[in-house]
């Protein structure tokens, strides 16, 4: 991000000798008149030959990811970079985006393209950004996940921190108890099948990180399902280590203690257990 922004007025340069257009910048933060929730940090206005004026952004990439601006054989914007200069367009109301993406290590290796407004667009993208800041952001309730497993366990981990034995069962809701039984069938699913299933390895995944996301510091997770008791534990696996850096230091500084060095990491394990519930 350091080098990207270090470079926007280099890229910006380039694109003024590519196209010929004048850019500027004006250091401000933009407000939407009617949506104040709404701002934009225009990287560089654009004065257009017959007077109008435009906004450009500025983009870095590496040589791999320069693919993104192609799809399907035709140029195209990354989709999160369109939203973007969408979201621009309706807070300064200006009709056209260009974006320059610098790739390489020269003024050849560049991608310019343009975005003209879409009222379409715009309406239903203002009406998601308002139900975003109005039903999460102003209430504080976290949206819902949407990533992979891997990335949702990731994010439980560092906002959650470490495992708490002591902390209570989560009573888990109609809607997570429909998780698990989702990830219980697909267990079996994937044990019956003759054939590896990639989708389903990654539902499975997904459905437990979720469950696992709900559970926050606890340990365990309890449900009833039809007359079965659900019992869900994540619990922690911690030893001693030592990591890269206090290992250096080890090297450097006392090759032969290791004690006053050592971290703690933690795995946890994962595991559904059912049991039949007795009659009252």
């Amino acid at each position: 991000m350091e080098v990207g922004h270090l470079l926007e007025p280099l890229v910006a340069k380039i694109f003024e000798r590519k196209t010929g257009y004048r850019v500027y910048q004006i250091k401000k933060m933009f407000q939407h008149p009617q949506y104040p929730w709404m701002l934009a940090d225009v990287d560089y206005f654009v004065e257009l030959p017959d007077g109008t004026t435009a906004i450009l952004e500025i983009k870095t990439t590496n040589y791999n990811a320069r693919d993104n601006w192609w799809m399907n054989g035709k140029e195209t914007v990354p989709v999160y970079y369109e939203s973007q200069g969408r979201h621009y367009m309706a807070v300064t109301d200006l009709d056209r985006c260009f974006f320059c993406c610098l790739y390489g290590n020269n003024e050849e290796e560049v991608i310019i393209r343009e975005v003209k407004r879409d009222f379409e667009y715009e309406a239903e993208m203002v009406f998601l950004e308002q139900y975003f800041w109005e039903n999460h952001v102003q209430r504080h309730v976290p949206p819902p996940y949407t990533e992979s497993g891997a990335l949702i366990i990731e994010s439980a981990r560092k906002h959650f921190g470490p495992a708490d034995k002591n902390a209570p069962a989560v009573a888990l809701d109609l809607d997570m108890t429909a998780k698990l039984m989702q990830y219980l069938r697909l267990l079996d699913e994937k044990k019956n099948a003759e054939v590896y299933s990639k989708e389903i390895d990654k539902d499975i995944q997904r459905l437990k990180a979720l469950l696992i996301a709900e559970m926050g510091t606890s340990c365990t997770a309890v449900c009833e399902q039809e007359g079965v008791n659900y019992t869900v534990t994540y619990t922690p696996v911690r030893k001693s280590v030592i990591d890269k850096d206090n290992l250096l230091r080890l090297k450097l500084e006392h090759p032969d203690i290791y004690e006053q060095f050592v971290t703690v990491s933690e795995s946890r394990r994962f595991s559904v257990r059912a049991s039949i519930m007795e009659a009252a």
